[in-house]
């Protein structure tokens, strides 16, 4: 019986949703007035499947982290799908951390 019947489990994430979760992060912190005058950017490399989060001091980054957990939710992807790497200072007295998209069970 276990011969006949088969089946996979994929765990794939979308990067058409990615992409615009990451549009509608991007159009929310500009319209945000806590982030007015920040240099808060939110970058998708799908080549490398990652995103690079930018903004100008950890306290804010947390806040766009937040905002693009939201989003992300929202378009239906699991927040377990993007690996957190570590707050490194960036130039001009930024920060950046970087967020790999997980495909696949860990």
């Amino acid at each position: 019986m276990a011969g006949e019947n088969s089946f996979d489990i994929v765990s794939k994430v979308e990067m058409q949703e990615v992409r615009n979760a990451v549009d509608q992060a991007m159009k929310e912190i500009g319209q945000r007035f806590d982030f007015k005058g920040s240099k808060s950017n939110i970058t998708l490399d799908e080549k490398e499947k990652e995103m690079i989060l930018i903004s100008d001091d950890e306290q804010k980054l947390k806040s766009v982290i937040d905002i693009l957990q939201t989003k992300i939710i929202k378009r239906g992807i699991s927040p377990k799908a993007l690996m957190y790497e570590k707050v490194e200072a960036a130039s001009g007295g930024t920060v950046r951390q970087k967020l790999k998209l997980q495909f696949g069970i860990p």
